[in-house]
């Protein structure tokens, strides 16, 4: 039957001897398109091998972005380089929650992507030590998204499906290595509303609302930009310092945009402190077939199972 996750070998590149793992589970955004997707380029044009985990039905072995409960193999973050999340309101059982726990501990860096500033969503096993990871937890204040990713989920400042983003580069930090040969950055998602980001965060790139759903729509001058991609450092509970990347894009239909493909693939490197390694222009040409579906509830692929998307 195989494993319920799927393993994309390093082919040659700086990333070779590196291992990063993508943990998808979301139930809107289509995680289980876009960590694959992103995968196989790090993969193929890069040199990382890359290990993509699903939220499981484990009745049929078979991907379910709505069972908000089974991520199998959580445990190859044990040997990962780096971890990239894009989860949504999961409820983990505890021996699943503690490998990214650990691994956050032990000075893992990480990328969020989208609704992985709420992430986690405890509603039923509210005794589990990992509970304060909750979005909304009121002692570890915003859980993980707030305290280890910079921000919790807020609001839609844009009005969602109805205004979509462009990036902006943030002018102080234009020379930033993530930020190499990166222009042109659109998606469709709409940009998040960010209140307050935390500790040493530092904005690359904000986000600004476009009066529809065209790259050419005008901006919506009446709201503000928010930030849109920013980096930080988070210093878990072992004293260990890990690098972090968050961007509030990230939907599977986002990464028709090259211009957000390479700020994700330069952010990756920053992460692992390979900056010195970025291409000047890092190739992030699609691997294999990618037609992304358009964010939205109960809009999954169903039958698929992570065997169907090895290379």
């Amino acid at each position: 039957m195989g494993n319920p996750w799927v393993v994309y070998e390093g082919k040659e590149g700086p990333g070779k001897g590196k291992h990063i793992v993508f943990v998808s589970g979301d139930e809107e955004y289509r995680s289980e398109e876009a960590l694959p997707a992103l995968a196989k380029i790090l993969a193929v044009h890069h040199g990382f091998k890359c290990t993509a985990l699903f939220a499981i039905d484990p009745e049929t072995g078979t991907i379910d972005p709505n069972n908000q409960n089974n991520i199998p193999g959580l445990k190859n973050l044990e040997n990962a380089d780096m971890m990239v999340i894009a989860t949504r309101f999961r409820e983990l059982p505890d021996e699943q929650m503690k490998y990214i726990i650990d691994y956050i501990n032990n000075g893992g860096p990480v990328m969020g992507l989208r609704t992985a500033t709420h992430s986690f969503n405890y509603t039923k096993n509210l005794d589990s030590p990992y509970a304060k990871y909750s979005f909304k937890d009121k002692e570890f204040e915003g859980g993980f998204g707030r305290q280890i990713l910079g921000e919790t989920w807020v609001s839609h400042h844009g009005h969602h499906g109805h205004e979509s983003t462009r990036g902006e580069i943030n002018p102080e930090f234009k020379d930033h290595p993530i930020l190499k040969g990166v222009d042109d950055i659109w998606g469709p998602t709409d940009v998040y509303t960010v209140t307050e980001l935390t500790g040493d965060a530092k904005v690359l790139v904000n986000g600004v609302v476009l009066k529809g759903m065209d790259p050419e729509d005008e901006p919506n001058t009446e709201k503000p930009t928010m930030p849109l991609a920013w980096i930080k450092t988070y210093t878990g509970e072992k004293g260990n310092t890990c690098r972090v990347f968050c961007t509030t894009m990230g939907a599977s239909i986002d990464l028709l945009s090259e211009g957000l493909r390479r700020l994700l693939v330069n952010g990756c490197y920053w992460c692992m402190e390979m900056e010195d390694q970025i291409p000047k222009k890092s190739n992030v040409d699609i691997v294999g077939d990618f037609e992304p579906k358009m964010f939205g509830f109960g809009k999954f692929t169903p039958d698929v199972k992570p065997s169907d998307l090895a290379l």
